[in-house]
């Protein structure tokens, strides 16, 4: 219980505003941009203060030294889920539109808003080492998952996404954030005390803000609709309940050392508990298509989640850690 009980705390925080959110969206509180604003100022401001706050209090050269444990087991975990969540999808939808966004989902889920969320309230002395564990995870997005599996897939003329235009993605504030706050924890420089606190606020707005914005994206779908789709809830089982299984299997043959450590296990559980993101919705919507089945696979794989993310961490603490 000593994990279970911060985790589902953390969550049933974090779901309160998914709800806030959801009933602003539905009764019309806030205008119909409101989610397109929140989202910018999300990826503009506050997570980029959110990585660099981190990375100044806590990046140093024994992290550096370090970093390409975290990088290469992300990578192996990727080897893993990716072929794996793109069988799922053949199983889960026959549409070959749906099964682009729910290998998506699948693969990637929302390890970035939600993920920092969790992680900087209860793992707080392993985010920097958590960001840098999503390193290759978003890298495989802006190479592969956004363009080929979202963008291609949603525009009608099936341009594809040119390689300078998927590199010109990395260049993005959270990135910029965290190099900056990695140059500065390195080096030791003091920042003014309100410097700093801007920074810090700032990054304290990410979690609720982010599910603000979870909240009022899913609250534009029909409800009706999405209660018929049953291979919604097929497709949140495999995503909640088999992936963090996987990865508890694997968690259970790897040796317990100093590469296969805590922060790994707690990294790599994170990812595979996470629920859908929402990019699935997001850049679909953009090219004007349904987002039904998307916005379903969020709501539902968010609202089970609340459950099955601090019970699968108190399993990997009780056996594995």
């Amino acid at each position: 219980m000593e994990v279970f009980s911060p985790i589902l705390n953390q969550m049933v925080f974090l779901f309160g505003f998914i709800v806030i959110g959801f009933i602003l969206s539905k009764w019309k509180f806030v205008p119909d941009d409101s989610a397109r604003v929140i989202s910018k100022l999300e990826n503009i401001l506050f997570v980029p203060a959110l990585a660099m706050g981190t990375f100044i209090k806590s990046f140093n050269v024994s992290v550096l030294t370090n970093m390409w444990k975290l990088l290469l087991a992300s990578l192996a975990l990727l080897a893993v889920f990716i072929p794996v969540s793109m069988l799922f999808a053949k199983i889960c939808f026959k549409e070959a539109r749906l099964r682009k966004i729910a290998a998506y989902g699948l693969a990637f889920s929302n390890f970035g808003f939600m993920g920092n969320a969790i992680m900087s309230a209860v793992f707080p002395e392993i985010f920097s080492d958590y960001i840098i564990f999503t390193l290759p995870i978003w890298s495989a997005i802006y190479l592969w998952g956004a363009p080929v599996l979202l963008i291609a897939g949603s525009d009608d003329s099936g341009a594809k996404v040119p390689l300078k235009q998927r590199l010109k993605a990395f260049v993005n504030p959270m990135i910029v954030g965290m190099l900056i706050g990695m140059i500065i924890g390195l080096t030791g420089l003091k920042l003014p005390t309100g410097l700093q606190k801007v920074i810090d606020v700032s990054g304290e707005c990410m979690s609720p803000l982010a599910m603000l914005l979870t909240g009022l994206t899913i609250g534009k779908i029909d409800l009706l609709a999405l209660l018929k789709k049953w291979r919604i809830y097929l497709t949140t089982a495999i995503k909640l309940f088999a992936y963090p299984l996987i990865f508890f299997l694997i968690a259970l043959v790897l040796p317990h050392n100093s590469f296969f450590n805590d922060t790994f296990f707690k990294c790599g559980m994170c990812f595979a508990t996470m629920p859908m993101g929402l990019n699935t919705i997001v850049i679909p919507a953009a090219y004007g298509k349904d987002t039904t089945d998307a916005a379903g696979l969020a709501l539902v794989s968010h609202i089970v989640s609340v459950i099955t993310i601090p019970l699968f961490f108190m399993l990997l603490q009780t056996v594995v850690l």
